[in-house]
């Protein structure tokens, strides 16, 4: 067992000189879309660290610029038609990896987490052995019964599913949505809409309805897996392909840019299609005040380090930093 690392490094280094693997990766990294790395098994190690998450605030609560997304500890992954990702995410985060995870990411600055209710009885775990990291609930797919969920448990902010906001709109259903606002208002908490469509957010406001902070998707759509959908479908429709989650990036932006609420951006790396370095800087300058990104914990050094080195520098925006 000792010497099983030492042989897994033979096997790698051989795989990598006779040019072995697999033909997909290969081709994103040439079309400069992917790329995969051998990490070290250090990390974890806070002396790599260049500098924490600066934090913000929605309605008096102190966030983290980028929040720890809870699809892939949740066991949610959109992974395209790769059908055992979900179940590898699930099996992968155990209980003592999570509150790792949760440590991990309190200690690098990251001191929110947006997750589903779902997780309500592992996070109350975890505050009950200490831990302090903040729970943004996306107020679940049964909103009436999964806001007061999340409430109950301690939740610090909540929203109204973006799916469900969606949804609730096709459906000319609007005084659902003021309902959630309410409830989650009337218990002192900042109270959020969710979505993937932008004529959401647009029905919202026409009607009155606006939320303490927005939840919007963002990211471009020149990704490979991408220009697979030629129809553009929404998620509203029938045969959507689960690989493209904002149809609208520029509409997204110039619309955005208009509102005094804060935004946070959501599936900016859409779901793994781009890379890091080619979401967090443009979707913080395209007008995004928060980005929730859902990673592992071998890659959350990486990510806060390229996320503060960008919060570090004066990133161009012509939306005001809400």
């Amino acid at each position: 067992m000792a010497g099983l690392p030492f042989i897994g490094s033979l096997a790698v280094a051989a795989n990598e000189k006779n040019g072995w693997g697999s033909f997909e990766e290969r081709n994103l990294v040439a079309a400069g879309n992917s790329g995969t790395a051998l990490k070290p098994l250090d990390y974890m190690d806070p002396d790599q660290l260049k500098g924490k998450i600066p934090h913000a605030k929605i309605k008096g609560l102190e966030v983290s610029r980028m929040i720890m997304g809870g699809n892939l500890i949740g066991g949610w992954a959109h992974s395209r038609d790769l059908l055992y990702v979900s179940d590898l995410v699930k099996t992968y985060h155990t209980e003592d990896k999570i509150f790792q995870t949760f440590q991990m990411a309190e200690s690098f600055g990251m001191n929110s987490l947006i997750a589903n209710p779902v997780l309500c009885p592992v996070l109350q775990k975890y505050w009950d052995l200490g831990g302090k990291i903040q729970f943004i609930s996306d107020g679940g797919w049964n909103y009436r019964e999964d806001i007061q969920k999340s409430i109950d448990t301690g939740a610090s902010a909540c929203y109204l599913h973006g799916g469900r906001a969606d949804s609730l709109v096709k459906e000319e259903k609007l005084d659902e949505i003021a309902w959630a606002l309410d409830l989650i208002r009337k218990n002192g908490l900042p109270a959020g809409i969710g979505c993937h469509e932008l004529g959401t957010i647009k029905a919202c406001i026409s009607n009155g309805l606006v939320p303490d902070f927005w939840m919007k998707t963002l990211h471009k759509t020149s990704y490979w897996s991408a220009r697979i959908d030629d129809e553009r479908k929404t998620t509203l429709d029938e045969g959507f392909a689960d690989n493209i989650f904002c149809q609208d990036p520029d509409e997204t932006i110039a619309f955005m840019n208009k509102l005094e609420q804060p935004w946070i951006a959501y599936k900016i790396l859409a779901a793994g299609a781009i890379k890091p370095q080619d979401a967090f800087q443009w979707a913080f300058e395209q007008g995004a005040d928060f980005i929730c990104v859902g990673m592992f914990d071998f890659q959350m050094i990486d990510n806060v380090n390229l996320a503060y080195e960008i919060l570090q520098h004066n990133v161009q925006r012509n939306r005001p930093w809400r």
